[in-house]
């Protein structure tokens, strides 16, 4: 098991930037796969972004050129740049860490670890 906490959402305009962080606990941040999932009301949870253990990253479609995940294992640590937001971005974004030394996960219910979650609000 690992915890995850996350920060960096907020209000944005339209067109504008964020960096959201997810800090994880323990000392085997770097074997495990790292996803953003975000949901927003009245709709299902849905896959952002992912980067897998061995550092390859896969995209939604609706964020590709947008968005860029990285993580730095030295300090435990998962972000997800977000850039040229739309209103329809607006969500409550969420960390998530698959099972050790697999694959990136892009289905919410094969995710175990979940953060608690950063509201993006894009205001158009």
């Amino acid at each position: 098991q690992v915890q995850l906490v996350e920060s960096g959402g907020g209000l944005v305009q339209a067109g504008g930037s964020l960096r959201l962080s997810c800090v994880a606990s323990g000392r085997t941040f770097s074997s495990y796969p790292m996803s953003w999932f975000r949901q927003a009301p009245g709709k299902e949870r849905e896959f952002v972004a992912g980067i897998s253990w061995t550092d390859i990253t896969n995209y939604a479609n609706s964020v590709k050129g947008r968005f860029t995940i990285s993580r730095d294992n030295a300090n435990n640590t998962v972000y997800l740049q977000m850039n040229s937001l739309k209103p329809e971005d607006t969500a409550v974004y969420y960390c998530a860490a698959g099972r050790r030394f697999s694959r990136i996960e892009t289905i919410p219910i094969s995710i175990a670890n979940w953060g608690q979650g950063t509201q993006v609000t894009v205001s158009s």
